[in-house]
């Protein structure tokens, strides 16, 4: 337990979560003394379950294509200096047993808690001290304390609540975001940055599930638990990958993708048969005198209950006439809305289930060499409270150690 009658410190961090725990170790090794303070009763929650519990910590292939923010070049001098090969040599130094996956993405092959392991036991050797069940509630900006920043709080760690006051020359925001409020995110990193007047941009739950009224809704949840291969495309982003339908919508590595790109309103063009043009391929089998029924054909290429449904909603008076009877007209119909079908979702499952959050800190007002901010000596921004966001696969996590890396060189 931190013993708080110690008034100061050169670094403060808020959020002991992957930028944190990075940042503090960074600095720490610098002879930097570091104290994270975490509001939750652990560190790290979001680090144990990703991945399924098997944490894809970084993508081999990271490039600033991969991430979404108002300014697309900002990430790209941390992701230099820190990249996923400079992470892959930290987890193989502590003898970590991973595996690539399909997309270039790295995993644990045993458990998330091997990366979280990692990161204390960095943080240990490095001096850096952690506190949970704390919560800052001001941050003031004065040097007349004879520090740059004054933190006031509440902790709770050992059962009984008392209230502090802790200096720091350094403090660096890693508070995370909105998504999965269970897992500690909150909208905290954001208050301080209008605190100290920086711009936050417009956010909104990212790689999140979406969620579609009747009777689309019904008929998803009839297949909850299937999946299958498409591709999904929306204001000109595709992504082709498997769709996982849910008792609400769709969800599955595809419409968590395309979730980042999409706006309330907007159309998914869904093409269930990738790579095959099944308008022509169902008028060339009709013309050699194929005389299966049409859901026989598309079971080749999609789950037979699938077929059952989308036969109900689109062709029910076709289910039973053989191809060669079936007028060319209505083939070529019948294969263009399976090539793209046009939805309308309802909405996302928003932050409760969402991966990240889109947007945040505008980096306009940001280093992208330091993460300080420009018009406040040190005061740093890392992570996901940044209006930086990753696509699925890796790329979040790798933006949380490279930011948290390159703020905890300089902290």
């Amino acid at each position: 337990m931190v013993n708080f009658n110690n008034k100061n410190y050169d670094v403060v961090v808020l959020g002991a979560g992957a930028a944190g725990l990075m940042s503090g170790f960074t600095a720490g090794r610098r002879g930097r003394r570091v104290l994270v303070l975490e509001k939750s009763n652990r560190v790290g929650k979001k680090i144990l379950m990703s991945g399924g519990g098997r944490c894809n910590f970084t993508n081999e292939l990271v490039d600033s294509d991969n991430f979404l923010s108002e300014n697309v070049h900002f990430c790209k001098s941390a992701l230099s200096r820190f990249t996923s090969q400079d992470f892959l040599d930290l987890v193989e130094h502590h003898n970590i047993e991973y595996e690539v996956r399909k997309r270039n993405q790295y995993f644990c092959t045993g458990s998330s808690k091997n990366i979280l392991d990692m990161l204390l036991r960095e943080c240990e050797s490095a001096g850096v001290k952690i506190q949970t069940d704390t919560e800052v509630s001001n941050v003031i900006s004065s040097e007349k304390t004879g520090s740059r920043f004054t933190l006031k709080g509440l902790s709770n760690n050992d059962g009984s609540e008392r209230f502090f006051e802790i200096g720091c020359d350094a403090l660096i925001v890693a508070t995370g975001a909105l998504s999965i409020p269970t897992l500690g995110g909150s909208g905290y990193g954001y208050e301080l940055a209008e605190q100290f007047g920086l711009p936050v941009t417009e956010k909104y739950a990212g790689l999140v599930p979406f969620m579609f009224s009747e009777p689309l809704k019904s008929m998803f949840s009839t297949l909850s638990g299937i999946s299958m291969m498409v591709k999904v495309e929306t204001n000109s982003n595709v992504f082709m990958d498997n769709l996982l339908f849910t008792h609400r919508g769709l969800s599955g590595p595809a419409m968590l993708q395309i979730s980042n790109y999409w706006s309330p309103g907007d159309e998914l063009k869904l093409n269930l048969v990738p790579g095959v043009d099944l308008a022509q391929e169902l008028v060339a089998l009709k013309n050699q005198s194929d005389k299966r029924f049409i859901r026989s054909y598309l079971a080749q290429h999609m789950p037979r209950a699938v077929v059952f449904e989308l036969q109900t909603l689109w062709f029910p008076d076709l289910a039973n006439v053989p191809i060669t009877q079936i007028r060319d007209k209505d083939l070529v119909r019948i294969g263009n809305i399976l090539n793209a079908w046009l939805l309308k979702p309802a909405g996302t499952e928003g932050y409760r289930t969402a991966e990240v959050t889109v947007g945040g800190v505008n980096t306009n007002a940001i280093s992208s060499q330091t993460m300080e901010v420009k018009n406040y000596p040190g005061l740093y921004f890392v992570g996901e409270v940044l209006d930086v966001t990753g696509q699925l696969g890796g790329f979040n996590f790798q933006w949380a150690w490279a930011s948290g890396y390159v703020a905890g060189l300089v902290a």
